[in-house]
């Protein structure tokens, strides 16, 4: 398994794996994938027999992204990491992947004095997998909302770092 900086010509496979997902991230095309890219402090992807299993996508609190998952944070913090979105490609879930990306994460923030690791969970539709794993990982519920005109309801989690 190698965890690694993602390359432009990734880009098909993590559009190919957020569209697995896409009932519980919103849609992805290629030209928004290459925007929020230019933005992004950490956008990796785990690599496994020569195929992309699995990617992360985080931003810091200064950039341009008009998610209000990530405004909500930004209105109550000035510094934090937000994580995006994690995906896993169906059928390699429970291999560690994203235990692997989240300590890969870990290191980066403490390499950049960060202590604040943000992420939101759906709760409607619920998404008990992604609520259990955020727990067990240390985040804790700061809040909710519900975004895009109420179509959706997310919990807000953050995992402070010592």
């Amino acid at each position: 398994m190698l965890i690694r900086d993602i390359a432009e010509t990734d880009f098909p496979a993590v559009l190919e794996l957020n569209l697995e997902s896409v009932h519980f991230l919103t849609p992805l095309s290629r030209a928004r994938l290459e925007g929020l890219h230019r933005q992004s402090a950490y956008h990796k992807v785990v690599e496994e027999d020569g195929r992309i299993v699995a990617f992360i996508l985080a931003f810091r609190e200064d950039a341009e992204y008009d998610s209000p998952n990530f405004l909500w944070f930004r209105e109550r913090y000035p510094s934090f990491l937000y994580i995006d979105r994690l995906v896993v490609r169906d059928g390699c879930r429970g291999n560690g992947y994203g235990k692997r990306l989240y300590r890969d994460l870990t290191e980066y923030c403490r390499a950049e004095n960060l202590t604040r690791i943000t992420c939101e969970v759906d709760l409607d539709p619920p998404n008990p997998v992604s609520l259990g794993f955020h727990r067990k990982h240390g985040f804790r519920e700061v809040g909710s909302h519900s975004p895009y005109d109420g179509k959706k309801k997310v919990l807000l989690m953050e995992k402070l770092l010592p």
